[in-house]
């Protein structure tokens, strides 16, 4: 037979150098490998991956963050957040605000076999280096003094309802955070107030408290402030037609003519609206849906 053959040549089978290899790759510190922990994560459950800057409050006064928000660096987030759903497109939708943002993870997804860890480190790695990249895009003439840091956690959602409670959740915090900051830095920088002082006056007032020291005091309207602020960012996939120029060489013609071509593609788009009633959810079924 052909492996008596190649054994009478002096070769070994091919089935034999398979084994051989085998068993040459194998070391005697391998069972290390057994102390490894078992991190797949439930099956047939909505996976949020929801990263928060690391000591952002030092951060952003070291950099000279507007208050009460900065544009440029609203704005870094959310491209270093496309930048994320681009390289993982199991991410069915994101949700950001401040410093922090959220990645949802299809209830389906078999990336990287559900490991929790490969889930977060390669979102908050994705995330980070694309926030030291594209910096100078959006702070030219501010110099990033030191790297950033980002932390990330799991959290999983078996129910659809879950998972649309947890977004609206974090948009409610988002109107929380961006009125008490609205109402704080105007009392600092308009009237004069030291942030303990500011502090102070604030201490114990409602929303519509708030909203009457914003309009009484400073003639501003909540309502009318940017949603990007109010609300935070929603990102999706979208189908959008983009026109592109192609050279094209046309029949009896020598040379290449310039056209412009329309074609559809898919791309992460920016979103900023309500989340936590139902219309956005009508509108955009494709999210929830089962085979998405």
């Amino acid at each position: 037979c052909r492996a008596a053959a190649a054994i009478a040549a002096g070769r070994a089978p091919g089935s034999l150098r398979a084994r051989r290899g085998l068993a040459m790759a194998k070391s005697k510190f391998e069972y290390v490998r057994d102390f490894e922990a078992d991190d797949t994560v439930l099956p047939n459950c909505w996976i949020v991956v929801r990263l928060d800057g690391r000591n952002f409050h030092r951060f952003s006064e070291q950099h000279d963050f507007k208050k009460p928000n900065d544009d440029r660096a609203l704005h870094l987030m959310t491209k270093c957040a496309q930048t994320v759903m681009q390289e993982l497109e199991d991410i069915a939708i994101a949700y950001g605000q401040s410093d922090e943002f959220s990645f949802v993870f299809k209830k389906k997804s078999r990336w990287f076999k559900r490991r929790a860890s490969k889930f977060m480190t390669h979102v908050v790695s994705q995330f980070s280096s694309s926030y030291v990249f594209y910096w100078k895009d959006y702070f030219k003439d501010q110099q990033l003094l030191y790297p950033p840091g980002f932390d990330g956690r799991i959290v999983l959602y078996p129910s659809n309802q879950n998972l649309k409670d947890y977004l609206s959740w974090r948009q409610a915090d988002c109107h929380i955070n961006n009125l008490y900051n609205t109402v704080f830095w105007m009392l600092v920088q308009r009237s004069g107030l030291t942030p303990v002082q500011a502090q102070e006056r604030l201490r114990g007032t409602l929303a519509g408290d708030k909203n009457e020291i914003l309009f009484s005091e400073f003639n501003i309207n909540y309502n009318n402030e940017p949603l990007m602020y109010r609300k935070g960012t929603v990102l999706i996939w979208q189908k959008v037609k983009e026109v592109v120029t192609k050279k094209i060489k046309l029949p009896k013609e020598e040379e290449e003519k310039e056209v412009e071509v329309t074609r559809t593609k898919t791309k992460v788009v920016p979103l900023h609206c309500d989340i936590i009633g139902d219309q956005f959810w009508e509108e955009y079924p494709e999210i929830l849906a089962e085979d998405s």
